[in-house]
């Protein structure tokens, strides 16, 4: 019986730590419905897991930075934030801006990312991008091309 409830720990145990390494990757997302990815994140925020930003990560997927705690995102040398005003479809078929669902995205990012989009003149429907050096300024870098390289 102690053999028994020492495997079982040991199980355990081992499956607690693989879960706190687990890791969603973002490469090409192009976003969507804001309440989708609340709700997505959410549910990613609770999970523990890391989030590695590796490529294209727009619209409304950047809610992920408000979402999940900053040390559990990091970005490759690929990673591309692309933010834009919120909209909706008018009568006429035609993307209308939201200023209220604007108002309520940019309020989900961190200070320093709204610092940055306010530097550029704010959320609008032009899409404006966060990459390279500027973005490794702000997120701590992962190293998955290291890791892709070394595997193949």
């Amino acid at each position: 019986m102690r053999l028994l409830t020492g495997l079982l720990a040991a199980v355990l145990l081992l499956a607690g730590a693989a879960s706190a390494q687990a890791v969603v990757r973002i490469a090409d997302d192009r976003g969507g419905r804001i309440g989708t990815y609340v709700d997505k994140y959410q549910s990613l925020r609770s999970s523990g897991e890391t989030v590695v930003i590796d490529g294209l990560c727009a619209s409304a997927c950047t809610i992920v930075l408000g979402a999940v705690p900053h040390h559990k995102i990091c970005v490759t040398s690929r990673a591309n934030l692309g933010f834009h005003a919120a909209w909706d479809l008018g009568s006429n078929g035609r993307a209308v801006t939201n200023p209220e669902a604007t108002q309520m995205l940019y309020t989900m990012y961190p200070a320093e990312i709204r610092r940055w989009i306010a530097k550029r003149g704010g959320l609008t429907r032009q899409m404006i991008f966060l990459r390279g050096k500027q973005l490794m300024s702000m997120y701590r870098p992962c190293y998955m091309d290291a890791q892709a390289s070394a595997s193949r």
